[in-house]
């Protein structure tokens, strides 16, 4: 009786399990109820004053002891923030952590832009103060003496002095879409990645600034349908490719006494200054001037008071310039900075007191971040591609005696961020099948000593929902180039054959093929498994992690090489003994629309089936900043803007295409989708369009996403 009962048991626990394992993933469970969202910490900060991190909890910021994990104190209590009805949306601790500055009431301006209510508290008295403003504050920082905070709002800069709890305007015609100080307009925001346009000195007492003069700039206008009787006209300044930028001057604050210094920057205005930068101990001003092709960067050196600066580095590129927050400087007057001038990014140093340029890193792998220099043990962190390009490391160099070490060993997508001191970091840790996970690590005994987030909800969930790991694979074109992929497979059984849906992205430096979690997309990819579709995404000549030749081989040509890497991916995946070779479809969003669009046309022998999302469709037009970075302008690259466009191949659609577009994309307009409309239907091709309203590049907000997947799903399910 018992064998027969033990049997009973097990047939039963087996089922269970059977029944876990095969648990449909559905649309529902990825977009409404969060099924398979990861625990994540998205608000920690690095104390500056020890080995500490503060986060936010339960609507309090709270400091926490980086090798015990331990809580120290609150250093924004929970009750002051609930009896001053404040949420915490952001906040940023001052350099010796005296005050903290509360950012709350935020709504979205652009990707990065914001605008808050912003309040002050000193962590000492416990008093808390709201910095003028009525949800207007772009951005607010506290010097670094703690003394006062420079304010950027409706277009002017403004310093709130902190003993005199007073505000003083340091500009006063700033206007919307004509002058802008201490923030930056859209394109500059959206392509350098900045919109912080003010830097303090490192002692406090000057404070240099931006003016983008745009009133020359060509506007753009977008409607929203809000049951009015006419729409809302939107316009902002947006200069496509070709067109003219806004003027850009920097200027030189005195605290003291209130003197304003205008910079030189050049008699050529049509140019850039993606960053600036204060020396760590004295008192000049380092400024990056960039050329309007991108291929020649200047360092300037400018004293407080004095107009015209010193040209002390200069670099040259045949194709373009990478500009990147990895600029630290140095006690010495020197800075560490990244440069691919060899045929891969590396670290140097230069010191412009006696033009030391020195290599500190080498190899066929580039560089992407430097993390920090400690230079009292005279140590460089960084990540970096040398375990492989969909692999993004932790290393640290001795730049004394070039000694490295990796790390943290474990093979994936390392996001470390080290404590003030550099003993301690905490690491988000992912690989392609395994979702993130927090750590505390001691970096000086190479351990792991507290993890804080683990997922281990969401692995089990996974578990129960039957997920299959994602394979990476390699195989090699005609033209003799090794491309990386990943692929997922439902259970293959034996002598069937099944179609493919290709995930591509392909733009310059950015790579889909990353041993990293993916996020709602990989469930996505995961459900089309469920339901016998093979996902793959492949990285194309001109992505990144593999040097200077394999990413700019695409300079002047955006889409060439790239499309024809995706139609040599179709043509291998054709030769797997699995692969119905009549239904292989592509998918791409932003820059993966414009693939997706060219392998619809001119893949149109080899794609079945294709979704294009918030597509580029002619990079003229598209913003000035990132197209004449690879293409440079139109006028002086017309055959390069106008056949490797989807629309010149219009007339090749053979398969079942959709175009999905917001109406109110700011950075790829749906002028884009319009024009290919066109061309379509002047070549009498049938495809499908839809448009939702009202929606930006990332087509989110209430059930807009879960309709977008559906529609997406319903669409491959129908069509491939």
């Amino acid at each position: 009786m018992r064998s027969i009962i033990s049997l009973l048991i097990f047939l039963a626990l087996s089922i269970t399990t059977f029944a876990q394992q095969t648990k449909q993933i559905t649309l529902d469970a990825i977009w409404q109820s969060s099924t398979f969202y990861p625990e994540m910490m998205r608000d920690y900060r690095m104390y500056p004053l020890s080995d500490a991190y503060t986060v936010v909890e339960n609507n309090a910021i709270v400091l926490y002891d980086l090798k015990s994990d331990k809580q120290i104190k609150e250093l924004f209590p929970s009750s002051v923030a609930n009896q001053n009805k404040i949420s915490i949306d952001d906040y940023s601790i001052s350099t010796n952590a005296n005050f903290i500055l509360i950012f709350t009431n935020t709504k979205q301006i652009y990707r990065h832009s914001t605008e808050s209510d912003v309040y002050l508290y000193n962590v000492k008295t416990k008093m808390l103060y709201r910095l003028p403003g009525n949800q207007n504050i772009r951005l607010a920082e506290i010097s670094p003496d703690e003394q006062n905070v420079a304010i950027v709002k409706d277009n002017n800069l403004y310093i709130y002095n902190i003993p005199t709890n007073s505000e003083k305007a340091i500009t006063i015609d700033g206007k919307r879409n004509y002058i802008i100080y201490g923030t930056t307009d859209w394109v500059n925001e959206e392509e350098f990645s900045f919109i912080k346009a003010f830097q303090w000195s490192n002692d406090g007492k000057h404070l240099a600034y931006y003016r983008f003069d745009e009133s020359n700039v060509k506007e753009f206008s977008l409607n929203y349908y809000n049951n009015d009787v006419y729409p809302e006209e939107y316009k902002y300044k947006y200069p496509k490719a070709g067109e003219d930028n806004a003027i850009i001057d920097l200027f030189i604050y005195n605290i003291d006494d209130s003197n304003i210094t205008k910079l030189n920057l050049g008699e050529d205005r049509d140019i850039y200054i993606p960053r600036i930068k204060w020396f760590k101990n004295e008192n000049k001003l380092a400024v990056m001037r960039l050329n309007r092709l991108q291929n020649n960067l200047d360092i300037l050196l400018y004293s407080p008071k004095k107009a015209n600066g010193n040209k002390v580095y200069n670099e040259q590129n045949k194709a373009y310039i990478e500009i990147t927050d990895n600029w630290v400087m140095t006690n010495d007057g020197g800075w560490f900075y990244t440069s691919e001038k060899n045929g891969y990014n590396h670290i140097y140093y230069f010191n412009p007191s006696n033009n030391v340029d020195k290599q500190i890193t080498n190899g066929a792998w580039d560089v992407k971040d430097i993390l920090g220099v400690d230079e009292k043990n005279m140590n460089i962190y960084y990540t970096s591609y040398e375990d492989g390009p969909m692999n993004t490391m932790c290393y640290v160099i001795n730049f004394q005696n070039g000694n490295k070490n990796k790390i943290i060993s474990n093979l994936g997508t390392h996001r470390p961020v080290f404590s003030a001191t550099y003993k301690y970091l905490i690491d988000e840790y992912s690989d392609i099948n395994t979702p993130p996970q927090y750590f505390v690590y001691d970096v000086a005994n190479n351990k792991v000593i507290k993890r804080i987030i683990t997922n281990e909800k969401l692995k089990n969930t996974m578990v129960e929902y039957g997920f299959v790991p994602a394979e990476f694979f390699q195989f090699t074109t005609k033209d003799n180039i090794s491309l990386n992929g990943w692929m997922i497979k439902p259970k293959i059984e034996p002598g069937k054959r099944y179609p493919v849906l290709m995930y591509v992205y392909g733009g310059p430096g950015i790579n889909t093929v990353n041993n990293s979690w993916g996020y709602f997309d990989f469930v996505w990819f995961q459900m089309l498994a469920q339901n016998g579709y093979i996902v793959v995404s492949v990285d194309n000549r001109g992505t990144g992690g593999r040097g200077e030749d394999f990413k700019k081989c695409t300079y002047l040509n955006l889409g060439k090489l790239e499309s024809d890497d995706q139609i040599e991916a179709n043509k291998y995946l054709r030769t797997l003994p699995f692969v119905d070779s009549t239904r292989i479809g592509s998918f791409g969003w932003s820059y993966g629309g414009f693939m997706t669009a060219l392998a619809m046309t001119k893949g149109a022998d080899y794609f079945k089936a294709g979704i294009s999302v918030a597509p580029v469709t002619n990079w003229k037009f598209y913003d000035n900043i990132y197209t004449e970075r690879f293409m440079r302008k139109p006028a002086d690259n017309v055959d390069g803007y106008e056949k490797n466009s989807p629309i010149y191949f219009a007339k090749k659609l053979k398969g079942s295409y959709l175009i999905i577009h917001g109406d109110a994309d700011d950075n790829v307009h749906v002028q884009n989708t319009m024009e290919l409309v066109n061309a379509l239907v002047k070549n009498n091709k049938q495809f499908d369009l839809f448009i939702y309203p009202n929606k930006n590049h990332g087509i989110y907000g209430g059930y807009t996403r879960y309709h977008l997947y559906k529609k997406m799903t319903d669409f491959l399910y129908d069509n491939l």
